[in-house]
């Protein structure tokens, strides 16, 4: 006889959840959990963490996932331990051994905070990394890690990427073996097991990764990230409380906020003129509860979507999208739908505290 599945009521869900990511999952699938637990009807990442790694992973639900690509393109702060004396073939602990260093006391003596400096500060700036064969890279439709576990190597061209800051400091894994503890913030595209074999190499003594944690993203760290955990063990009814409103990705934009009426015109894609400086980064709010009938169905929903019960006059102005600003225009970049602003504004998340920057 077969068990009868429960459907599970999806519902429009806008807002990112900071998640820390534990070991043994990759980012979809911690994505994929969330999202059922949140019965989430839209769901995105903001860039992969290996199944090894830990650590913050924003992900987000409807509206928020056209921001997302922010946090893809934004530097990263990893915290990682760097094993000492054996290079494997993943690049970190999961892989096999493929060569051994003998360490003795000379080894471990020429290996001194001032030799550590000069090897940090080789791989600081701009630098080029060849990709490892075990990354989810494409060629001619296949990943690289599909032609790795079939013991077939292909050709990759070095990439340019950036490493903004690179601490290392001798230590000792739990297994008392000699280690590296290694803090690196840096670009889009750093692959952090490729740093550590690097620097394995330039020291002269073979390295892989014994674990990774990621501990910023874009300025989002930490300190307000939950667990699966966490919400697997709050009711159902209560689960809402971990989602975090949309411009919890757009802390670092310059706001604008537009009255009604050019609020309704610059959700039709209009551009807007007025005393702003030059800008890359805008968040644009607007003040839906004055915006006109006529207005609103001048782009495609009536008058009352933005108005009566959401959108009341004492209410914060909502979310618009993001643009820019040339020589005083502000100009669309990315909107949000009506109907997602009336979603939010029916049931608006928790706001994370930010530095959102306040303009005329």
């Amino acid at each position: 006889m077969n068990a009868t599945r429960t459907r599970v009521q999806r519902r429009p869900v806008h807002g990112v959840v900071l998640l820390d990511k534990p070991i043994g999952l990759s980012s979809n699938d911690a994505l994929q959990k969330v999202k059922w637990l949140l019965r989430a009807e839209k769901a995105g990442h903001t860039g992969t963490l290996d199944p090894l790694a830990t650590g913050v992973l924003p992900l987000c639900f409807g509206a928020a996932t056209k921001f997302s690509q922010l946090q893809l393109d934004a530097p990263k702060t990893y915290e990682a331990l760097v094993c000492l004396g054996a290079t494997t073939t993943t690049g970190d602990a999961e892989g096999d051994v493929v060569q051994n260093w003998e360490l003795g006391a000379a080894e471990r003596a020429a290996l001194t905070a001032q030799r550590l400096a000069q090897v940090a500060a080789q791989f600081t700036g701009d630098i080029q990394q060849v990709p490892p064969m075990y990354s989810a890279l494409k060629r001619d439709g296949k990943a690289l890690y599909e032609y790795a576990r079939a013991g077939i190597t292909i050709e990759r061209e070095a990439r340019a990427v950036t490493i903004y800051r690179l601490e290392l400091t001798i230590c000792e894994d739990e297994q008392s073996f000699i280690a590296i503890k290694m803090v690196v913030q840096c670009s889009k595209g750093t692959y952090v097991r490729t740093l550590a074999e690097d620097i394995g190499t330039a020291l002269g003594a073979g390295a892989h990764l014994r674990s990774l944690r990621r501990v910023e993203t874009g300025g989002i760290d930490l300190s307000g990230t939950v667990t699966i955990e966490q919400i697997e063990a709050t009711p159902d009814a209560e689960r809402l409380q971990y989602v975090l409103s949309v411009d919890t990705l757009l802390a670092a934009h310059t706001r604008v906020t537009l009255d009604g009426d050019n609020a309704a015109r610059f959700l039709s894609g209009l551009r807007r003129r007025g005393e702003w400086a030059d800008a890359d980064a805008v968040a644009v709010y607007g003040d839906v509860s004055t915006v006109r009938p006529e207005a609103c169905q001048s782009f495609g929903v009536a008058g009352h979507s933005l108005q009566g019960s959401v959108g009341a006059n004492d209410d914060p102005p909502a979310l618009l999208g993001v643009a820019h600003i040339r020589a005083r225009e502000l100009i669309p970049d990315r909107l949000l739908s009506p109907i997602e602003i009336q979603q939010i504004l029916e049931g608006t998340p928790r706001p994370q505290a930010s530095g959102i920057l306040e303009t005329s």
